[in-house]
């Protein structure tokens, strides 16, 4: 290493490939045909180790007087496999890693950066050229052209690896549902777009809710243009293909970063995506699709409760370009009742008797969900008893036939004041009541006495 660091030029960024590049056999075991010793000039020097990195005038990139080198990668430990992995674990390393961090279903920060590394890693060992020459060299020995896997002079598009990959093992593309590719390198992405979801509130009335109902509701969303059929091209037209993108959709453009260049794919600023140029439409303005009010009648099962939501299968806004339209979720709240309160299935509710009627026992009118129902209180019925009006509650949602129960609380009803009758009954009720106490407690007393 000080044969070569003494040439008056500083290495940034390199790896340990690139550094190893550097050593001699006799440090690192890797065959070398260049020995830095003082009979080398440093002209001979300096040749040997521009050739090793590709270097070709006008085309390294300087600050001042160093020369500046990208950062290695180790493409084994991207893939997740051994040095000595044969082409078929390469291959099912890619497979699960691509699918992994492919941006279009990983919204991760860095997803796209990642799968670009590996379609760069997966190009190299994949070849058993490039891969030779990485072996020995490191990354630096790709760098022939001035490029790198994966940056600015990376002629392979890393999507485009994803969709030759996936897209040639018969019976089309089987991930293309997922990624919204298809077909082999080359072709165009999908330019069909699905529709936007959009979201309804509607409250409901206690006992619409527990029963059900049928509402009728009235809502906007955007609809297929009916005067280009959603195509977005007005009448008498042609689309043509687009110039900047070549009818691909997308484009890829060179960032410059920090650690290099790197590539980032996104949809054609001209035609959005379509891969076509046209005249738009006058009505809708090109974009295929016009607002609409629109009345849909809507059944709500019983047993529903606040906070459920509902799916209206595509009555959201229209895709674009023959794309599937949304879903419109209908967001329910229900209306509280004046008596009745609900948990789940189970209905509760209070019912407040005289104390005469709870040591006497009677029958009390109690408000339900099915109307008035007498309930009777059994005489000794104590403060804070709970009855069971069985399968008088909420249905179950999904199964109308099985519902809830109906608890009543029963609160009994004390006066604060006495009439001078009532006050001399209590009292006489108050006295007997004292004399049975004794009786009962001299019975005790004569068996156990």
């Amino acid at each position: 290493m000080a044969g070569i660091l003494s040439l008056g030029h500083q290495v940034h960024g390199c790896g340990p490939r690139s550094v190893a590049a550097f050593q001699t056999a006799g440090t690192c075991g890797i065959p070398h045909p260049f020995q830095p010793t003082k009979a080398a000039g440093l002209g001979s020097a300096r040749r040997h180790v521009r050739g090793l990195l590709g270097y070709k005038r006008g085309a390294s990139q300087r600050r001042g007087s160093s020369l500046v080198v990208h950062a290695e990668r180790d493409f084994y430990g991207i893939l997740g496999v051994s040095r000595d992995a044969d082409k078929k674990t390469i291959k099912s390393a890619y497979r699960q890693l691509a699918r992994k961090w492919h941006p279009d279903v990983n919204k991760e920060a860095g997803a796209e950066d990642k799968f670009k590394d590996i379609s760069a890693a997966y190009e190299v060992l994949s070849d058993d050229n490039k891969k030779s020459v990485y072996d020995r060299f490191g990354e630096a020995g790709l760098q022939g052209g001035g490029g790198r896997p994966g940056g600015a002079g990376f002629e392979s598009n890393p999507f485009d690896i994803f969709e030759s990959f996936f897209g040639g093992m018969g019976g089309g593309n089987p991930f293309s549902d997922a990624f919204g590719g298809g077909g082999g390198r080359g072709q165009a992405r999908d330019p069909r777009v699905p529709g936007d979801d959009r979201g309804f509130g509607l409250q409901l009335d206690f006992m619409e809710a527990v029963f059900g109902c049928n509402k009728e509701l009235d809502i906007s969303h955007l609809e297929s243009c009916g005067t280009c059929s959603g195509s977005g091209v007005k009448a008498g037209t042609t689309p043509t293909t687009c110039k900047t993108c070549g009818g691909q959709g997308q484009v890829v453009q060179a960032v410059r970063t920090p650690l290099g260049m790197f590539q980032q794919v996104a949809s054609c600023p001209t035609c959005g995506g379509s891969g076509q140029e046209s005249t738009p439409c006058g009505t809708c303005g090109g974009d295929g699709r016009v607002r609409a009010k629109k009345r849909i009648s809507l059944r709500v099962p019983p047993g529903i409760d606040s906070g459920s939501r509902l799916r209206v299968r595509g009555e959201g806004d229209a895709g674009k370009r023959g794309g599937e339209p949304g879903d419109l979720y209908v967001m329910l709240t229900v209306k509280e009742h004046p008596t009745l309160r609900r948990e789940g299935q189970t209905i509760h509710s209070d019912v407040r008797v005289p104390y005469t009627d709870a040591i006497l026992g009677a029958s009390v009118s109690v408000t339900t969900v099915d109307g008035d129902v007498d309930l009777k209180v059994p005489a000794g019925t104590q403060p804070g008893t709970t009855l069971v009006m069985a399968k008088r509650g909420v249905p179950k949602l999904g199964k109308a036939g099985v519902r809830g129960d109906h608890l009543v609380h029963v609160q009994v009803s004390i006066p604060k004041t006495l009439s001078g009758e009532e006050q001399r009954l209590v009292e006489q009720l108050a006295e007997l009541s004292s004399k049975e106490s004794g009786k009962k407690s001299g019975a005790k007393a004569g068996w156990f006495g």
